[in-house]
């Protein structure tokens, strides 16, 4: 096993870069890749970095030549032949070929587009532009390099033994997680943490504490690299990505209402069984359940990323029964901001009336609360999101209006159009 502190107090970053591979990425990035390279290959967009945490001023605490050195770095990666021949040759969600001939092809001749990085009231303007295809497989590695660099600035004050109990204490935070996340009887629990996490080898760490800890309650990870070289399960399915940009590209009120379902029914073609996950929130849940097609109650399930998680879910509950379905026999996947006392509390509630199972994100690959003093290492809340498509403005509502995304006349249409009332504002952590 890697001793993480002597690594990271003697660290050269072209030894330990931050992204080491382009498949250094979330499983779903990868799915939704595919899908948009068949569907909306040529959709130009713009991604954009968003700190939500405005007290973490991260231009005046990571350098900007680190920056740019580990942003070009990404650029110079391509799939190794190993990689390509997990994926063309891997099995996934019980599918052989999850990946087609023709978008390997080009997945293994793609060179990430430019980016272009600006410093502004103490923060990084960090954008990338292009082809919806390329652009989108920034988004992890951006974050995951500005989250490490944060960290890395942070540990480079410390001496090599402050680094090693550092370490020593962080491993035991989470081993006492994964003790009581253990006595949870039919716990399905899987590793999401890849965007915020720590840095990638503690990712790894964690990952092999909940294998060894969890056993089959460990259902696999969201990095597709760790997924690969632990021989795991690879996890994930689609993003609020599809949504915004969909409606972005529609020409009226009327095409923007239909949006949510056109992403349903291009996901529907290609996917089946587990994959067929609705992610309802993007403009609002409530509403998006009471417009869907009936051809949707068929999906296996439904992930659940923002507003009250048990809320969520006993609004998912009502609407299968209203449609005739059996919520017993329906997964229901919880992933917003996650730590144990929540996946305690939702799996009691709801045992034996879902298929419930938790992705598990940034309390799992980058809790140091407590450890650092001035909380210098606790988690913020980083995204790097699309915010243009074909020159128009996209919008994020969500159920947490805290996390609401767009211009503002642009948030009041789409409240209109998917007619969205009052929601309850929550604190967002990460």
């Amino acid at each position: 096993m890697v001793d993480i502190a002597t690594r990271v107090h003697n660290h050269k970053w072209k030894i330990d870069p931050i992204v080491r591979s382009l498949i250094d990425t979330d499983f779903y990035k990868l799915l939704m890749c595919q899908s948009i390279f068949r569907n909306k290959p040529d959709t130009q967009v713009k991604f954009s970095l968003i700190n939500r945490t405005k007290t973490i001023r991260l231009a005046e605490l990571v350098d900007e030549g680190e920056l740019r050195q580990q942003l070009d770095h990404v650029r110079s990666l391509r799939l190794t032949r190993g990689e390509s021949t997990w994926l063309r040759g891997n099995t996934f969600y019980g599918k052989r070929q999850m990946f087609r001939p023709d978008f390997m092809e080009w997945f293994e001749n793609l060179e990430l587009p430019p980016y272009q990085l600006e410093k502004k009231d103490g923060q990084y303007e960090l954008t990338f532009e292009g082809s919806w295809p390329e652009v989108m497989l920034w988004e992890i590695p951006a974050l995951a390099i500005l989250v490490e660099l944060r960290s890395r600035a942070v540990l480079e004050r410390l001496g090599r033994f402050e680094i090693q109990v550092l370490y020593a204490r962080g491993m035991t935070k989470l081993w006492e997680k994964i003790e009581r996340l253990k006595q949870i009887p039919d716990l399905k629990i899987a590793d999401f943490g890849t965007r915020r996490r720590h840095s990638f080898l503690w990712q790894d760490w964690c990952v092999q504490a909940m294998l060894e800890g969890l056993g089959d309650k460990f259902l696999g990870t969201s990095n597709c690299l760790i997924a690969m070289r632990r021989e795991v399960e690879a996890i994930g399915t689609n993003a609020h990505e599809l949504p915004m940009v969909y409606a972005a590209l529609a020409n009226d009120d009327a095409e923007l209402a239909q949006a949510p379902y056109r992403v349903m029914a291009d996901w529907h073609e290609e996917h089946d069984g587990n994959l067929r996950v609705m992610l309802p929130d993007t403009f609002g849940t409530t509403g998006f359940l009471e417009r869907a097609p009936n051809w949707l109650t068929t999906w296996t399930g439904i992930r659940i990323d923002s507003g009250d998680p048990a809320q969520a879910a006993e609004r998912a509950i009502a609407w299968w029964e209203s449609r005739g379905e059996d919520p017993r026999e329906k997964l229901v996947i919880f992933s917003d901001g996650l730590d144990v006392d929540k996946i305690e509390e939702l799996h009691h509630r709801f045992r034996g009336r879902v298929k419930a199972s938790f992705g598990w994100g940034t309390m799992l690959t980058n809790d140091f609360r407590g450890l650092v003093p001035d909380g210098a290492l606790d988690p913020f809340s980083l995204v790097c999101k699309a915010v243009s498509a074909n020159g128009r403005p996209t919008v994020k509502l969500s159920d947490n209006p805290n996390k609401a995304l767009g211009p503002k006349d642009e948030i009041e249409r789409y409240k209109r159009v998917f007619e969205v009332g009052v929601q309850q504002a929550q604190e967002v952590k990460v």
